[in-house]
């Protein structure tokens, strides 16, 4: 329900104008839509369709088969031959195929050794392959290697999806940061305008001088012209966050003037993250979705090796068929008709098999090498988050002194300035200060969200689906 409010508020800019208080989006809602409806998230999800139809294919090269073959020539009102010959075939894990077959020929110019009985022949029997290809071949290693891609590309999703929401997230801190920075200098501008009518009204009562009312007004038109920049800078950072929102799969939407980010995004931003408890030192490696993208694509690279090693094998390749005239009757298949043979190939040099074998092990070694590599990356990302965090944490508490002491030294400069003691120019000196301070203040919170975002990026853990 808050979903479909949220979409109405955002579509129909109008009422959200009209609205006495602006409509918040916090960042759960909006990574929310990201997850739902962005296309690139809807992307990554086509990484698990292909690796799926991937292996379908792969399972194909298991499945029963039936073949016919047909032959026949007329020449001359001459029926030279006619041949027939159909087969079902069951390939099974192993390098053993099951078959039966039934064949039938006529013509008058057949070849002796293709004469069968007038109502054809019938056979049953199996192929074998006795060295390479029996326990390791390439129905199976593609079948198991696919079996793994679906796993790895479940990792990989995972990864292109935490990208997409690590850029969305900036997006947002962006957002709220702009959104900051000109309601700052929204409330400076009312304080300076005031200031400058005060000034201008004790210049008309002959208090204070031409010149204290020029510099305050100098001074109103610059905080004029920062609110300015800053609004168009706010207005920026929207059109950038509207980048990310969709309503469905085929239509953007955009962030109308009435919605502002939350104010309170500092407090709740490990729960938008899902990165609450996080601990440095419970953190396992090898369940990181890169590592685990990793390992499966060793897994598959072994399977390829081992693949490689049975090509070393000559090719032994056995059949055996039972022939029969009368296949109802199953006791005419025995040994006493049969027909059977032997195909042998052996590579002498074996150049190419041992080139593929190098070549897989030379694979299997990278990828040794970028899992090592990929883990220590990963460890020493969070270490230097970990310890970036806890500076900023420190830095913050003291930005918010600097704040306090010169928003204190300010107020004491005017009291000062309206009892005669002191000088509209120690007055804007303090001001600007002031303004300076608590700009500092907020780039250092967008600087601490930042780096949450980063945190979440490098841990990657998998998201909860938005409720529809």
């Amino acid at each position: 329900m808050k979903n479909i409010l949220l979409s109405v508020l955002i579509l129909i800019g109008a009422a959200v104008q009209a609205q006495v208080e602006p409509t918040i989006i916090s960042l759960s809602e909006y990574l929310g839509y990201v997850k739902r409806f962005h296309p690139i998230v809807k992307q990554a999800n086509l990484v698990i369709s292909e690796s799926e139809a991937k292996l379908l294919k792969a399972r194909g090269a298991f499945d029963p088969k039936i073949e016919v073959d047909y032959d026949s020539k007329t020449f001359k009102n001459t029926d030279y031959y006619d041949k027939l010959n159909t087969t079902f075939k069951i390939p099974t894990w192993y390098g053993i195929e099951l078959k039966g077959s039934f064949e039938e020929n006529d013509g008058v110019f057949l070849n002796p050794e293709a004469s069968l009985p007038e109502d054809g022949l019938y056979s049953v029997g199996v192929s074998v392959s006795v060295a390479r290809g029996l326990l390791n071949n390439e129905r199976m290693a593609v079948l198991r290697q696919s079996k793994l891609f679906v796993k790895q590309a479940k990792a990989d999703r995972q990864l292109l999806v935490n990208e997409i929401l690590y850029e969305a997230t900036l997006s947002y801190f962006n957002w709220l940061r702009s959104y900051n920075e000109m309601r700052l200098f929204e409330d400076f501008l009312d304080n300076t305008s005031r200031r400058f009518e005060g000034i201008k009204k004790s210049f008309e009562e002959g208090e204070l001088s031409a010149i204290d009312t020029l510099e305050a007004k100098i001074a109103l038109n610059n905080r004029a012209l920062s609110l300015e920049k800053s609004r168009i800078t706010f207005t920026k950072s929207s059109l950038e966050l509207s980048n990310y929102l969709w309503l469905n799969e085929n239509t953007p939407i955009e962030i109308a003037d009435g919605v502002i980010p939350d104010l309170s995004t500092l407090q709740s931003i490990d729960e938008a993250l899902q990165i609450s408890g996080f601990l440095i030192d419970s953190i396992n490696l090898n369940d990181h979705p890169k590592i685990q993208s990793l390992d499966y694509k060793l897994q598959s690279l072994n399977i390829e090796k081992r693949l490689k090693v049975n090509n070393l094998l000559p090719t032994v390749d056995l059949q055996y068929n039972f022939l029969s005239q009368t296949p109802d009757i199953v006791s005419t298949f025995n040994t006493a008709a049969y027909k059977g043979g032997i195909n042998i190939r052996i590579p002498l040099f074996l150049r190419k098999e041992r080139g593929d074998l190098k070549l897989a092990k030379l694979k299997i070694q990278d990828t040794r090498f970028e899992m090592e590599s990929t883990k220590v990356k990963i460890k020493n990302k969070f270490d230097a988050l970990d310890q970036e965090l806890t500076s900023l944490s420190t830095q913050n508490r003291y930005i918010k002194s600097i704040v306090n002491d010169y928003d204190t030294l300010l107020k004491a400069e005017e009291r000062k300035f309206f009892l005669g003691e002191s000088s509209l120019f120690l007055v804007n000196t303090r001001e600007s200060k002031l303004i300076d301070s608590k700009l500092k203040s907020i780039a250092l919170e967008t600087n601490f969200l930042n780096t949450k975002a980063m945190l979440f990026n490098v841990l990657s853990l998998p998201q909860d689906d938005p409720v529809n």
